[in-house]
């Protein structure tokens, strides 16, 4: 099976309160997206198969310079790896509809990552592949949810009553890489292209869309380091800990 991933790094990450879209901004000496990519490029699959196209969306502005970047992690992982970059949409469903639409013919297993969870480990992409070689046409990372989870009403001005307490067994935190079969991922975005324009009805994520067109997706362990940078505490905490595994 040949392997593609679409990553999306056209976000302007303003819950950072930083004027540079987030794609760009650095960590541990590299900008997010390129921590991403590596490791995508890194990750072997059981059969010894990797990302052979690389797909990545960015802000219109950046195209260049995000091309200039990551051609550089192409080059430094001596594969024989297609690199495209395009211009993302304005949601994140509209972004990796973009990318897919760059995919060459022979692409059989898709991958989706997002930028903004930037120190997903080469194993944890390896394992989603895995899977859906196995035959399981989406498939996701999960971790356990460790709090207490509940069910809340419409409020009162003062705060919200409780309906109910949701068990913790049945539920994980979904993370990226996303793996998919490509006609699938493909079918289940033209059904939800309708509602991918406005963040009120995009996707939050692509195994969403496959849920509503009736494809059953599957969980594998997700990985702690796959933790999403969001906000600027998300930011400093990715830092430490980078520091901290480079010491180590």
């Amino acid at each position: 099976m040949t392997i593609a991933a679409v990553l999306t790094a056209a976000g302007s990450g303003t819950r950072l309160g930083l004027d540079v879209p987030k794609a760009v901004v650095a960590v541990a000496g590299a900008p997010l997206v390129v921590h991403a990519a590596r490791a995508l490029l890194a990750a072997r699959a059981s059969d010894g198969s990797g990302v052979a196209q690389l797909v990545v969306t960015a802000p219109a502005a950046l195209l260049d310079e995000v091309a200039a970047l990551l051609g550089e992690v192409v080059d430094a992982a001596a594969t024989d790896v297609r690199l495209d970059v395009v211009g993302g949409g304005r949601t994140r469903q509209e972004s990796v509809a973009a990318g897919l639409a760059e995919l060459v013919d022979d692409v059989d297993v898709v991958l989706v990552h997002d930028a903004a969870r930037p120190f997903a480990p080469p194993e944890l992409v390896a394992r989603v592949v895995d899977a859906v070689h196995a035959g399981h046409a989406a498939v996701v990372p999960g971790l356990p949810v460790v709090d207490t989870v509940k069910r809340v009403a419409a409020g009162d001005g003062t705060g919200r009553p409780v309906v109910t307490t949701v068990p913790r067994a049945d539920l994980v935190a979904v993370q990226t890489p996303q793996g998919f079969d490509r006609a699938v991922l493909e079918r289940a975005h033209a059904v939800g292209s309708g509602l991918g324009a406005h963040e009120a009805t995009a996707a939050s994520d692509d195994a969403g869309l496959v849920e509503a067109a009736g494809v059953t997706v599957w969980v594998v362990p997700g990985d702690e380091r796959a933790a999403k940078v969001t906000t600027a505490r998300d930011l400093h905490v990715a830092q430490a800990l980078r520091t901290t595994e480079a010491r180590a």
